[in-house]
């Protein structure tokens, strides 16, 4: 060991100066390794516990200005790398009329309540006014044994003639002891309501005294889906000849049988913006799936998410174009506000401009040609300011490329020709959230019947979903649809299932075609 006054030799001196340099280095690693992933941590709790909401508080506005002052007075500063041309916050949205608490629509039913004095003594009062109360009440459901009779008759002048009888009406079954009511209620309860068929098997024997298992159940919504699939298909191609659809796909939980476990399959979903949307299944999320929901003459706008699939479909098929959805876009911004607030912000903040337009366009009710020419005059400003500091932010070098932030400045510059594609057309939607609201159904109902049954009951859902979701989306009443629809589809030809949908039968009954939400 060298004695303190000595001098140490050149060798070790060069050999600490290396471990210490190899150490600085590997503290370095382990400390951008550590960011990484309390990043990570982070993001799975806010996903677990936090608000699901995206929006930005107003005040946050407010902020982005004054430090945009600050970065001017200063000529530097992080916000000067970022903070250029600020648009006009759009002005608040006005305050939506209360609604009344009972509905003018409903039946009413009256109940007349006289007092005991004048109970007593009638013939001693005279009447002179009246007090009103409202109360909204709720009678239960009421199942009842429909009888059908169908009386026999004899000629009396020719008694030697066949008896004559009224034909028996076309039933979803024959000997069948469902009624179309029944089906359309165990459907809307299943479907609509996301009601699992073991829960209504003991709602129906505990409640109404009535013995159904739920395996009878289940043949039943089988019976619902075959006598629907030709509606089903006849919807499937007026969403596929518009030349615009929204796609997404959404994992559901199908039994297995024989191994006890379950699988993933898909719902894969196709929406045309003020048409319908059309529920797909698969059994799995590989590119070739859209093979079989995509026609070969399909050519026009397909809008998705950034899901390599959809981009190896694309380039297969000429005559199809993406466009980017800026809500996954913006949600890559906002998951990584906790880490880097400023920037986050700021790029948020844009983003809400863009959406801005949007929701003033809509509220102008604005058509194709006036949306293409105020997305051009004053989206297109904001998208090249985006760009501009989402290329300088990447240049600097000041995010590691792992960081949720680095990511998602990845994800918009990769994706930055599809995200800017509805710019140019006053007919694509500025996001795919139409199609992810119609989803949002089924991700409420697996929470309560966690999976299907197997692969081939996949389909038999999907058509019925896919009727029940454009009843929702022009305000129809899916019960009543479907009461009156498998009442009258046993006795009807192919030339009449036009006539079925949801569509054209709220408009055989209102005399206009509803549009859809």
């Amino acid at each position: 060991m060298n004695q303190p006054g000595k001098n140490i030799p050149f060798e070790d001196v060069q050999r600490l100066m290396e471990k210490l340099e190899r150490l600085e280095t590997e503290n370095k690693r382990l400390e951008q390794e550590n960011r990484l992933l309390r990043e990570k941590v982070d993001f799975i709790l806010r996903r677990m516990f936090g608000s699901s909401s995206e929006k930005l508080h107003p005040g946050q506005l407010e902020l982005m200005l004054s430090l945009q002052e600050e970065a001017q007075a200063a000529g530097k500063g992080e916000a000067s790398l970022l903070l250029e041309g600020e648009a006009v916050p759009a002005k608040p949205r006005a305050k939506r009329e209360r609604r009344e608490r009972v509905p003018e629509h409903l039946p009413v039913v009256e109940e007349i309540l006289e007092p005991e004095e004048v109970a007593a003594e009638p013939e001693q009062w005279r009447r002179i006014g009246e007090e009103r109360t409202e109360l909204l009440d709720c009678e239960p459901a009421r199942y009842v044994r429909r009888v059908i009779i169908r009386p026999k008759y004899v000629s009396r002048q020719n008694k030697d003639a066949a008896p004559v009888i009224a034909p028996l009406p076309a039933l979803p079954q024959e000997r069948c002891i469902a009624a179309p009511g029944l089906l359309a209620s165990i459907a809307v309860a299943k479907y609509c309501d996301h009601l699992p068929l073991y829960r209504q098997e003991s709602i129906l024997r505990s409640r109404h005294g009535i013995a159904l298992p739920r395996s009878t159940l289940a043949r039943w919504m089988e019976l619902v889906a075959f006598w629907l699939e030709p509606v089903y298909r006849h919807l499937q191609g007026e969403v596929l000849q518009s030349g615009y659809i929204q796609v997404d796909e959404t994992p559901i939980e199908y039994l297995d049988p024989g191994n006890g476990k379950t699988r993933q399959g898909y719902f894969w979903t196709a929406h045309s913006p003020g048409g319908d949307t059309i529920f797909h299944w698969q059994t799995s999320r590989a590119a070739a799936c859209l093979e079989n929901i995509i026609p070969v003459d399909f050519s026009g706008i397909l809008q998705c998410d950034a899901y390599a699939a959809y981009a190896s479909f694309a380039g297969k098929r000429s005559g199809i174009e993406l466009a980017g959805c800026w809500a996954h876009a913006r949600r890559h911004f906002y998951d990584a506000r906790a880490h880097v607030p400023l920037r986050s912000d700021w790029i948020l903040r844009q983003i809400g401009h863009l959406y801005a337009i949007e929701r003033g366009l809509r509220e102008q009710k604005a058509g194709p040609a006036l949306r293409a020419v105020v997305r051009s005059t004053q989206s297109r400003p904001i998208l090249a300011r985006i760009k501009r500091a989402l290329e300088r932010l990447a240049a600097s070098g000041l995010h590691l490329p792992q960081s949720s932030f680095a990511k998602a400045i990845a994800y918009t510059l990769e994706n930055w020709k599809e995200l800017t594609r509805y710019a140019d057309s006053g007919l694509i939607e500025i996001d795919n959230n139409l199609v992810e609201n119609a989803i949002r159904p089924t991700a409420i109902g697996k929470k309560n019947w966690l999976f299907i049954g197997d692969a081939n009951t996949g389909q038999r859902s999907a058509i019925i979903y896919t009727l029940i979701e454009s009843c929702r989306r022009r305000g129809i009443d899916p019960q009543a649809y479907l009461r009156d629809v498998l009442t009258r589809l046993p006795g009807a030809t192919n030339q009449q299932i036009p006539q079925f949908t949801p569509a054209r039968w709220a408009e055989a009954r209102s005399g206009k075609l509803p549009k859809a939400a």
